[in-house]
């Protein structure tokens, strides 16, 4: 098998949560791109029709789950017709989250429980019932979750949301531990500032120009860039690769502060 073939994820199926919009609609665009078919979960099934259409008018195969990572109903239920439809999953990117950007003594008890909820407690559910699966299939495979640059570095006013990711961190490492016996790689990526729906207008902004020339490529990432990392976890080119954090931020971290 070259070095090309790899990276490729024909024959593999692959959930994403998250993926009406931003990162997770991008990332069901490189894995179906590579081969793989794609089911793509989040809880705006208008969104994600429109983007199964896209995919699929691309040459894809692609299917919509609509789900809640926070009821535990939807997490099994997707897991369920997604075998049914594919035959099983071997990747999960566990995407799904919610922002924050209050100053530490202004976080509600709201904003809090939110980003906790999404961010940490629905990233669990949904990783716990991709290890079961996988486990059940003994098949082996991969579960990315989606951390930031915010759990591995403090950053002002989003000290929810760093909190959130840098538990979805140690979680990762401690999933990487105990299934690596199952054959079950898990990892992490770490993405910085990059351009998306959500952001672009403040990126491009006075103020988003001026954060942006703290970090030493002094410009936000396109989607694009996250393309590399996403599929050596995801593929055979890192079968060797689990308890990870791969940051890719245009060397934010070594400014942060």
């Amino acid at each position: 098998m070259s070095i090309f073939d790899r990276f490729g994820l024909e024959g593999k199926t692959a959930l994403i949560t998250g993926a009406s919009s931003g990162l997770g609609r991008h990332f069901a665009d490189v894995l179906s791109q590579a081969g793989a078919k794609v089911a793509l979960a989040a809880r705006r099934k208008d969104r994600l029709d429109i983007a199964v259409s896209e995919i699929e008018a691309s040459g894809g195969v692609a299917i919509a789950v609509v789900m809640d990572v926070l009821k535990n109903g939807d997490v099994q239920g997707a897991f369920e017709y997604v075998s049914d439809q594919f035959g099983g999953i071997d990747i999960v990117i566990n995407n799904a989250g919610v922002p924050s950007h209050s100053w530490f003594v202004d976080v509600s008890h709201e904003e809090w429980r939110s980003v906790m909820d999404v961010n940490l407690d629905g990233a669990f559910y949904v990783a716990q019932a991709a290890a079961r699966h996988m486990s059940a299939r003994a098949m082996g495979g991969s579960i990315i979750n989606t951390a930031s640059v915010a759990g591995l570095a403090p950053v002002r006013l989003l000290s929810a949301y760093s909190a959130s990711k840098a538990a979805l961190i140690q979680l990762t490492k401690s999933m990487a531990l105990e299934l690596s016996r199952e054959n079950i790689r898990v990892n992490a990526l770490a993405p910085g500032y990059f351009m998306t729906d959500i952001n672009r207008d403040y990126l491009s902004s006075p103020g988003g120009e001026k954060l942006l020339s703290k970090i030493p490529f002094k410009r936000a990432g396109e989607l694009e860039e996250l393309d590399g990392a996403l599929l050596l976890l995801a593929s055979d080119a890192g079968s060797f690769m689990t308890g990870g954090v791969i940051a890719i931020d245009g060397g934010a971290l070594l400014s942060i502060g």
